[in-house]
């Protein structure tokens, strides 16, 4: 249908720079500026925009209101359960705003954890937080807002002392806000989950029954990888550069027990398998036994009724 129309449905959460919606209604962001480049190589020219709040995308595109996610949304394991994501479009790390000079001195969410007066904003549905809980921050002080932008009215009337989200959304926030009496907590340590510093990894999302979809589109973002498009469509956006490239990480390298049915084995595969594998008893009993005078003879008449096939197989 997407293909044959030329017209591709896509949910965003109006998240600058991921995706957003221009003042003369056109989207635009480092996701939706993939996306678009990808759909253009699959014969898709018109992309369009569904509106929806970010902990309502994997819900909407489960219920068929739109075709993938374009949000820039972070690959993780609990998301790879529900929703079957291409491979890494760009890599990012977390940010800390925090009134100007940093009067509480917040450099890291285990500082957050440490003093349980402080209290911290974030999205709802952002996996900001899960890493706030899995640095030591507690429930009582995480109060979650709707979006980026009620979030830093939240923390300019004082309902919060600082909000965090990745690096590239909060550059833009406070560009936006343009008030001198905020800005980025710096330094600022990166979490760190599993004993790993906790960098991030957006991609484009997909329902997991559109393999199809999801592998044509894959394929048009690995060319742009190839031929050095990709990062030079996302450094037209605050806080996206060729540091910000993902490199050759796959989401399976993310998410190692997903989409194990899904990716399938190639022949080739099989074959290498096959080649490999520990032979059997009866493998070893076959090839072995002495042939049958049957067999010999059998063997020897279909062998005498074969024609060559001209010019080779």
């Amino acid at each position: 249908r997407i293909q044959s129309e030329g017209v591709v449905r896509v949910g965003f959460a109006n998240e600058n720079p991921y995706a957003f919606a221009q003042p003369d209604g056109t989207l635009s962001g480092e996701a939706v500026e993939v996306a678009r480049a990808v759909f253009e190589q699959m014969g898709i020219d018109e992309m369009e925009g569904v509106l929806t709040e970010f902990g309502s995308l994997i819900p909407g595109l489960q219920a068929g209101r739109f075709d993938v996610i374009t949000a820039g949304m972070y690959v993780n394991p609990g998301r790879c359960e529900q929703v079957f994501f291409a491979d890494p479009e760009y890599k990012i790390g977390e940010a800390l705003v925090v009134a100007a000079g940093n009067p509480l001195d917040l450099h890291s969410y285990e500082d957050i954890a440490a003093n349980p007066d402080v209290t911290i904003g974030t999205g709802a549905g952002y996996l900001e937080n899960d890493m706030l809980l899995t640095s030591g921050v507690t429930e009582d002080q995480i109060v979650t807002f709707p979006d980026d932008p009620s979030g830093m009215a939240g923390l300019q009337a004082g309902q919060i002392d600082a909000w965090t989200g990745t690096r590239p959304t909060l550059i833009k926030l406070l560009q936006v806000t343009d008030d001198p009496g905020f800005e980025l907590a710096d330094p600022f340590d990166q979490p760190v989950v599993d004993g790993k510093e906790a960098l991030n990894f957006g991609a484009a999302a997909f329902r997991l029954d559109d393999v199809e979809f999801r592998n044509a589109f894959n394929d048009g973002l690995q060319q742009l990888k190839d031929d050095g498009s990709l990062v030079e469509i996302i450094s037209q956006f605050e806080g996206f550069d060729a540091g910000a490239d993902p490199g050759d990480v796959s989401v399976t390298d993310i998410c190692p027990d997903a989409y194990t049915d899904l990716m399938g084995v190639s022949t080739e595969d099989e074959a290498m398998a096959e080649a490999t594998s520990e032979p059997t008893e009866e493998s070893m009993e076959e090839a072995t036994a002495e042939p049958t005078e049957e067999a010999m003879a059998e063997d020897s008449g279909e062998m005498a009724e074969i024609e060559p096939v001209p010019g080779g197989a």
